[in-house]
């Protein structure tokens, strides 16, 4: 059982070109740090996860359901279950820190990879 973890130690995997996701899984929830390239956009989707998140650094402009809002640094999001969304990530990039509930199936065929270097948190 995975029940600790020291810094640095959660490999990342490749969601899709542009974006790649360090996940530690719970029994009912996944958890998410993922890092997206400057200026792309995360085309319209939907998932039966409920998804709670906050943009840790950078920018995006999200689209939810019709609806558009720019998210810099500390701001939050709430996207319910099946809820339409696109991501446009500004031009410096962007780290979100999220949570789904339950837990994200289709991710458990990513595959870490311990070479892929993650830039957050940055090294000071």
């Amino acid at each position: 059982m995975q029940t600790l973890n020291g810094a640095g130690t959660l490999p990342a995997s490749v969601l899709f070109p542009g974006v790649k996701v360090r996940v530690l899984e719970g029994d009912r929830l996944t958890l998410a740090i993922a890092e997206l390239d400057p200026n792309i956009t995360v085309a319209q989707h939907r998932h039966h996860n409920e998804q709670l998140g906050v943009v840790a650094q950078g920018s995006a402009t999200f689209i939810v359901d019709g609806e558009t809002k720019e998210l810099t640094a500390g701001g939050t999001y709430r996207l319910l279950s099946n809820v339409p969304h696109e991501v446009r990530v500004g031009p410096e990039g962007a780290v979100f820190i999220e949570c789904f509930s339950p837990v994200r199936d289709d991710w458990h065929a990513l595959v870490p990879d311990p070479d892929l270097i993650s830039s957050w948190p940055s090294a000071r």
